[in-house]
């Protein structure tokens, strides 16, 4: 199983420094991927709960980066880890001008951009950057077309629902042919066919795996029943930790528990076919470098099992 690290992009680490701090030293510990996530507002009073724990927002969150930036300075200062998002709401960018940012992220990381795209959890952010919260699944499916349109053609023109692009040249391609991978985080019944049926994977947060296991029952399904094979098709777990200095009733791991348990759950979840798991601080109180101990305390730990 593959393991990766979250950058330092929220809260009270986000700045430069810090990520080239933990992108460099994720990459000397053995680590194998960096990742980013994605916010534009932290309202005082969000319109619905966090999808989360008691249902507060994060503070965290309120110091925020824009997570493709943040990559392009972690491509910067590695060479060997990939780079992905997890994830960015792509459902608010128009999706040629997507399309343009990715590809580039991909040729200057030189093919190593995972991009994980998600639907995001509050209307609000929505309303802020002018897109409707209704229809995301068809919105998707368009940006989707248009992504891999630019992908794979020198002359490219889409005229769809949502989206038209007058017919253009294409000069610049994506380092990964046919383009970067693109995974999906949903739980709904209608998201997991979709990722079966025609994306890379699925970004599943941190759960019972049991749960997983029967999530991901559905993804390969699908893949099968659209023909694909579903062997490639992979799913990159996140664990958000909530850490705990005395160990939490098994029943409580992952959302609560110690660095052992949370290495234990790791473990675990290699056992049950988890392609990549990747570990997130950035909502603890963490200084910096207690962030970069965490981190070495993990890989070790995961590895020596």
């Amino acid at each position: 199983m593959r393991l990766g690290l979250a950058l330092p992009t929220f809260g009270r680490n986000a700045d430069a420094e810090a990520i080239v701090t933990v992108s460099r030293t994720a990459e000397e510990m053995g680590y194998d991927s960096l990742w980013s996530g994605d916010r534009v507002l932290a309202p005082r009073e969000p319109s619905v709960p966090y999808p989360g724990g008691d249902g507060v927002m994060p503070r965290a969150y309120e110091n925020h980066m824009d997570p493709l930036l943040a990559l392009t300075l972690a491509a910067a200062h590695t060479r060997r880890v990939r780079l992905g998002t997890s994830t960015l709401n792509g459902l608010w960018h128009p999706p040629l001008l997507l399309a343009r940012s990715l590809t580039t992220l991909d040729v200057v990381s030189q093919g190593r951009l995972d991009v994980g795209l998600g639907f995001g959890w509050m209307p609000d952010e929505y309303t802020a950057v002018g897109v409707p919260w209704e229809g995301r699944g068809a919105r998707l499916d368009e940006t989707l077309d248009v992504l891999e349109g630019y992908w794979t053609h020198d002359v490219f023109a889409h005229t769809g629902p949502l989206f038209t692009v007058p017919e253009t040249v294409v000069g610049l391609k994506p380092h990964q042919r046919p383009g970067p991978p693109v995974l999906l985080a949903a739980f709904t019944p209608a998201g997991l066919r979709r990722i079966g049926r025609r994306l890379a994977g699925w970004l599943p947060g941190a759960m019972p795996l049991a749960r997983i296991r029967a999530m991901w029952a559905v993804v390969v399904k699908e893949a099968d029943r659209a023909g694909r094979e579903p062997a490639a098709v992979r799913m990159a777990l996140r664990v958000n930790p909530t850490l705990t200095d005395t160990k939490s009733d098994p029943e409580q791991v992952p959302r609560a528990g110690t660095i052992g348990q949370y290495i234990d759950y790791a473990r675990a979840a290699a056992d049950a076919g988890v392609h990549e798991l990747f570990l997130d601080v950035g909502q603890t109180p963490a200084t910096l470098q207690e962030r970069v101990d965490l981190a070495g305390r993990f890989v070790e730990g995961v590895r020596r099992g």
